[in-house]
């Protein structure tokens, strides 16, 4: 499996080809140098000059996922990482092809989180990745029973390979109260310069849309209503503009908690978010539920100079009162943060029956341009011999700007022996494994959902990356008579709406004076463009004349080095000639 990140919708292809048009969210896709490296059986292409880590020979390496950095295999459930790791997600984790099989036992397995808050007054540490449960044992003679986990967020540093609903089960039964936390969107001015940030036109979606995923990443590891979710908002230089989006972020994320029955906790620095929140007290401003104050000063308790003694009370307050450093309990050393703890966290954790579909998705990849290929299974265990359909999500989770969304249909009907061994009452036919097109390309996050039968709600079984190659073949390249001529083949399937234009791009440098002297320097026009309109599977010939202005620079130069760009919706192949003699 590579991570990054039949029927079509009632929407047809073409009818969403238009609607993705009209509203600019389709760009092209640009070309990458790479290289292509072996392993498991196969080859993988990777971004050329990206360092690339076989994790079978460095056990416990952490797999940064902030790094532009490839790793091959499967993350260690001991691996080390720095607690203060953030950053936007860069990195490549290619997994072993057996990973799917393996990951049926780790599945959702009809099961949610039955607990909700619970108050905790005592020391806590954080740390980027989960520890393993033997990890967590082998602490148990720390002075410390409150452990931050991040559960998910754009920038989030660190995989989780132990960070499941059982390892939350099985700890939270051990006495640790768990502090969830979600390290989403960062405010416009951050200290952090590898973080995504916020965007002050859209603060307030954008809040409300990291609490919904904050939310199903929570659920997913059975923390359910009633739990915690801290936002982590890292320092920040407090301009107004900054302040302002950041704070309307912030009210929205608390409010969309709230309707989805979530309490809403916010950690950032006392001398940024948790200033500009104290500022807000009396205001109508809608405040989160508990703060997590970041304040490095040593101090084992949860007053802090900008928080009045009457907000927050009583338990309801975090101090991180010292940044990473390395301690060992058990023989086992982790990297952490440390905690001064008066809030609330996750309660206990009992995983109980669910109605909600259950299932996986082994792996998404793209067998040809222009296509996606899922396999995966699922069953809902309120009719466990039923077949059922499955949504697809292209360009992330559903309600994600710029993401093509497919009704599959019931396509969950194939044969699956491992999951009729692990699931006797469900029987073996609901396994899929299908391609479909989509008018995406690039690196892509595709996410699959299974549709809910009876009570319950529809289900993301996960989501896996793949880089979908363009439905676009040039050939036949000429120039001739003030014309270039190209050959274009859409990839597309039979029948389907395929528009586009043809733009000749011309470069060359001209001269111009400085102070230093003569130089030159790089000059880029337009030279001709045509629209066209194919269908899937077709192919034609088009003639792009040049334009008056490309006419007159082509007598003036002589000769022209030509890009000839070819776009569709989703994305654009480049050729390059010369034109002129």
């Amino acid at each position: 499996m590579i991570r990054r990140l039949r029927s079509l919708a009632p929407l047809g292809l073409p009818a969403l080809l238009l609607a993705l048009l009209l509203a600019g969210v389709v760009t092209p896709a640009a070309g990458a140098a790479s290289r292509t490296v072996s392993f498991d059986g196969r080859t993988v292409q990777v971004p050329a000059g990206w360092p690339v880590y076989r994790l079978d020979r460095h056990s416990r390496m952490c797999v940064r996922l902030d790094r532009r950095a490839v790793y091959l295999g499967t993350p260690s459930s001991q691996q080390r990482c720095p607690a203060e790791a953030i950053g936007r997600r860069r990195a490549i984790l290619v997994e072993p092809a057996s990973a799917g099989t393996s990951a049926l036992a780790a599945a959702p397995r009809r099961a949610t989180g039955s607990a909700g808050g619970a108050v905790f007054t005592g020391l806590g540490f954080d740390a980027c990745s989960a520890p393993s449960s033997r990890s967590m044992a082998a602490w148990a003679d720390s002075p410390y029973r409150g452990v931050g986990v991040y559960i998910g967020g754009i920038n989030r540093a660190c995989s989780q390979p132990n960070l499941t609903a059982e390892w939350v089960a099985a700890q939270t039964a051990a006495g640790w109260h768990l502090i969830p936390t979600y390290v989403g969107l960062q405010a416009p001015t951050s200290a952090c310069s590898s973080c995504a940030k916020l965007t002050s036109s859209q603060a307030t979606a954008q809040g409300v849309a990291a609490a919904v995923d904050a939310v199903e990443e929570a659920g997913a590891v059975a923390m359910g209503p009633g739990s915690p979710l801290y936002f982590d908002m890292e320092s920040y230089s407090q301009t107004s503009s900054a302040t302002a989006a950041t704070l309307a972020f912030l009210e929205a994320w608390t409010e969309k908690l709230h309707a989805l029955g979530y309490v809403s906790g916010v950690y950032s620095s006392s001398a940024s978010g948790i200033e500009d929140l104290a500022g807000q007290i009396g205001s109508g401003y809608v405040l989160p539920d508990d703060i997590w104050i970041a304040n490095w000063n040593g101090q084992q308790s949860t007053t802090d100079t900008v928080v009045p003694s009457t907000a927050w009370t009583p338990h309801r307050r975090i101090h991180q009162y010292r940044g990473g450093h390395n301690e060992s309990y058990g023989g086992v050393t982790i990297n952490i943060d440390n905690n001064y703890v008066d809030g609330e966290t996750v309660g206990s954790a009992t995983l109980v029956a669910g109605d909600n579909p259950v299932g996986y998705l082994d792996f998404a990849k793209a067998p040809a341009p222009g296509q996606v290929r899922i396999r995966g299974w699922a069953f809902d265990p309120n009719a466990p011999t039923e077949p059922l359909a499955i949504r697809l999500s292209v360009g992330g989770k559903e309600g994600i700007p710029g993401a093509a969304t497919y009704e599959l249909g019931t396509v969950a009907t194939g044969g699956r022996r491992d999951v009729a061994a692990a699931f006797p009452e469900a029987g073996p036919k609901h396994g899929f494994d299908l391609s479909l097109p989509t008018v995406m390309s690039g690196p892509q996050r595709i996410c699959a959902y299974a549709l809910n039968i009876s009570s319950g709600e529809d289900r993301l079984l996960g989501c896996k990356g793949a880089t979908i190659p363009v439905a676009l073949r040039l050939s036949h390249l000429t120039a001739k008579n003030n014309k270039v001529k190209v050959r274009v083949a859409c990839l597309w399937p039979d029948g389907t709406e395929c528009p586009g234009q043809i733009v000749l791009r011309s470069h060359f440098r001209i001269a111009s004076h400085s102070r230093t002297g003569p130089r030159t320097r790089p000059v880029k026009r337009v030279i001709g463009r045509i629209p066209f309109r194919l269908t899937g599977g077709g192919a034609q010939t088009f003639r792009v004349p040049l334009s008056s202005g490309g006419r007159e620079l082509l007598r003036l130069r002589g000769q022209l080095k030509t890009q000839v760009v070819v776009a569709i919706p989703g994305g654009r192949r480049i050729a390059v000639l010369r034109v002129g003699s």
